[in-house]
């Protein structure tokens, strides 16, 4: 089988290791023109009007070559289920922005895909890693929340059909923040692998809850009010009694605090009453017992709860009470220094004005 591709580059700016302006090019993928044979290919990717990749310079017209195989490894958790485990750990040019969990699932008529990664090319290889398995369509890609980390991968899977789905208050959020993520990740992951990368648009949006027959096997999705964001939206497999979280779970990763701490809270004792058996988290994992695996979890926000309300109570200011708040839980989680004062900032702010 043959893929289309293109070569993109960017002019890298000067730098007092390399005073001099250069070009940094990558061959990207280019999905929705395979075929059989690399002729065939060439004609369907020249023929067919599309958009050029945005934010890099093509060089050259499409051209075909031998699909690569994937660098993604996905595991077969359960029949037609296959999920990733990201890096845990920030975004950098090692790991192209691969930091969080990445899952397909295969009905009997197409596939729909669980968040996208970090860089539009994570997205390739998602694809890619696809199509080792499955020459069905790719009919959905579903956006658990608006964090760069999940959603920067979608544009390929899009190119290659899939509509993507997002919880009612996605498309604002990431409209209002799309430069600020965009120039955040170009920073920290840099050259050729974040080519081509912006945020998405979704294609339809998610209020309440709806069903998306794959064909044999029914994913329920559904929004949920502000908790780790205003944006959050899980997957429910019924075949395989699996709950996709997003980050309404974490695992290993200090969680992070974007929407409403009490919120939180209340959302995921909601969880703990879907029929799920087992869980995919947002990041860690990737795969495990349900409802057991939000012990952790809960106990971390129970406690930034427990020491903002006695930071307040003893006049701490922000500044002190977020070097306190949950201080406790840092041999427990990765990255803590990183995430724990900005949940400790959260928190206090959201708890600081209550009666």
């Amino acid at each position: 089988m043959f893929e289309a591709l293109v070569t993109m580059c960017m002019l890298a700016a000067a730098t007092p290791e390399a005073p001099l302006p250069g070009e940094t090019c990558r061959a990207a993928l280019l999905p929705g023109f395979a075929a059989e044979t690399k002729a065939a290919c060439e004609r369907a990717s020249r023929r067919v009007p599309r958009q050029p990749v945005a934010g890099a310079k093509e060089e050259g017209l499409p051209f075909c070559a031998p699909r690569p195989a994937s660098v993604l490894t996905f595991s077969e958790v359960a029949s037609g289920v296959f999920v990733h485990r990201g890096a845990v750990a920030e975004p950098d040019p090692a790991n192209v922005g691969d930091v969080s969990n990445i899952a397909f699932i295969v009905g009997s008529r197409s596939i729909a895909v669980i968040d996208a990664g970090g860089s539009r090319k994570v997205g390739e290889e998602v694809y890619l890693a696809i199509r080792e398995r499955s020459a069905l369509p790719i009919t959905h890609l579903i956006l658990t929340h608006m964090h760069p980390d999940h959603v920067f991968g979608a544009e390929p899977l899009q190119e290659a059909g899939a509509t993507i789905l997002g919880q009612a208050n996605l498309p604002r959020a990431l409209a209002d923040r799309a430069e600020t993520y965009r120039a955040n990740f170009a920073r920290l992951i840099g050259g050729p692998a974040f080519l081509g990368t912006r945020a998405p648009v979704p294609d339809r949006v998610i209020a309440k809850q709806e069903v998306v027959d794959l064909g044999d096997r029914l994913l329920e999705l559904r929004a949920w009010p502000s908790a780790h964001t205003a944006t959050d939206l899980t997957v429910f497999d019924r075949t395989s009694g699996i709950l996709f979280a997003g980050d309404l779970l974490f695992d290993t990763h200090t969680p992070a605090l974007d929407g409403s701490l009490r919120g939180w809270l209340a959302v995921l004792s909601q969880m703990k009453g879907l029929p799920a058996r087992l869980v995919v988290p947002g990041h860690g994992g990737p795969l495990l017992d349900w409802p057991q695996a939000a012990e952790p979890l809960e106990r971390y926000l129970g406690v930034l709860e427990a020491d903002t309300k006695r930071a307040l109570e003893d006049g701490l200011g922000l500044g002190l009470a977020s070097e306190a708040i949950g201080r406790s839980e840092a041999g427990r989680w990765h990255l803590f220094d990183l995430f724990n004062p900005r949940n400790a900032t959260a928190a206090y702010t959201e708890l600081e004005w209550d009666p």
